[in-house]
């Protein structure tokens, strides 16, 4: 069993729009909720909906407009209302964000519509609840927010939690596996729950596409055009075009020049997406998984630099981690290319001490600790370094 419990990303404003989502459609489940049976087709069936409120059901067989907003704000039962707005809070708070108030409460309602018109395509059966309007949010955190992390618990023969990209999570676990490959649970309308998806999906790339929302460089449309431009580039290479002069070489390509090309491209795509991961994770606060990742890209091609705050953030979570030569390497980066930053005196101060304390390099050490010594004005600090250094010197 697998449930998101949490997501790592923040709305930068109180998201009042998907609050006041959640707290209508709470008051709409209280008001209307009152299970009765009936008798439909000779057979009693249980409406877990008032008698007053049945015509608010989406009712393929006595369809009014309303009904297909009405029906997404009543619910089956205590379960079917917890699980809907958790799910809507999880992943509303962020897109309400990006959206704002206005467009995003738009956006529900037309996912409530669109997963309401697909139900109706495909089953004559009578609907009720958030469900499809909340796969519509999903789809668009998917788009929104491919790259953040979903804290997962999951509980087989013993319990724990793991952390997954969004990307995978939503695509896989809720939308493929949940809704396509496993459909045995009864009175489930996922045929609703996809064409929800299918609309947040597809509505927010055009959105991000056409302007209409300020895309960013971690949202999915960002990841498919960076995938469109390493294809195209790839083709014009392989047609014999030179990226070194801009040319189109004057004779064919040999199969060997391909082939060296090729590498040479798919080494640079490499490094470009450990690069977009690295910055994806230090946005996320995931600086460990920052620090992984900065390490792949030094093994790869240890001439790569960071930008100035990224590679300082991943020098100093390389020293809590205990990792001493990784996060001296990263200190030395720092040092060569941003040597003029306003505090690289204590950046001096930590390279010493890691040469000093962890890797026995006392020449190493005596030379970054005296540059601090120079400059540090913090006393502590200060005090620090000359201890340090009458030690090495004594």
């Amino acid at each position: 069993m697998l449930l998101p419990i949490r997501t790592n990303c923040w709305p930068r404003r109180t998201p009042y729009a998907n609050y006041l989502l959640i707290v209508a459609n709470v008051i709409a489940f209280f008001l209307a909720y009152g299970p009765h049976g009936e008798v439909v087709g000779g057979r009693l069936e249980v409406i877990p909906v008032h008698h007053w409120a049945k015509s608010l059901m989406l009712t393929p067989a006595d369809m009014h407009v309303w009904q297909f907003v009405s029906y997404a704000f009543l619910h089956g039962g205590m379960l079917h209302i917890l699980g809907n707005m958790f799910f809507l809070y999880l992943f509303g708070n962020c897109v309400n964000d990006k959206l704002g108030h206005v467009g995003y409460i738009a956006f529900y309602l037309v996912g409530a519509v669109s997963s309401g018109i697909g139900h109706v395509l495909v089953s004559g059966a009578d609907v009720l609840g958030a469900s499809g309007a909340v796969a519509a949010v999903t789809g668009a955190y998917l788009v929104l927010y491919p790259q953040t992390l979903i804290t997962v618990l999951y509980w087989f023969f013993f319990i724990g939690t793991i952390e997954v990209p969004a990307l995978y999570f939503i695509g896989f676990k809720m939308i493929v596996l949940d809704n396509v490959i496993i459909r045995y649970t009864p009175n489930v309308a996922y045929d609703a729950h996809l064409a929800g998806y299918a609309f947040g999906i597809l509505c927010t790339l055009i959105v991000l596409a056409s302007g209409l929302v300020k895309a960013s460089s971690f949202d999915l449309w960002a990841m498919i055009k960076r995938w469109n431009k390493r294809r195209h580039y790839r083709d014009m290479v392989s047609s014999g075009y030179d990226p070194f002069t801009g040319q189109m070489r004057a004779k064919p390509v040999k199969a060997r020049e391909v082939r060296k090309t090729a590498a040479e491209l798919q080494k640079e795509e490499e490094i470009a997406e450990l690069r977009d991961r690295i910055s994806s994770r230090i946005s996320q606060r995931n600086l460990s998984a920052a620090a992984e990742l900065y390490l792949e890209l030094m093994r790869r091609d240890s001439e790569q630099i960071l930008p100035r705050q990224h590679l300082l953030d991943i020098g100093n979570q390389l020293a809590s981690e205990g990792k001493s030569a990784e996060s001296a390497q990263a200190y030395e980066q720092f040092l060569a290319r941003y040597g003029g930053y306003e505090y690289a005196e204590q950046v001096e101060l930590m390279l010493g001490l890691l040469y000093a304390r962890y890797l026995s390099k006392p020449k190493e050490a005596l030379k970054h600790l005296q540059a601090a010594s120079e400059k540090l004005s913090d006393p502590g600090q200060l005090k620090m370094c000359r201890e340090e250094l009458t030690r090495l010197q004594g």
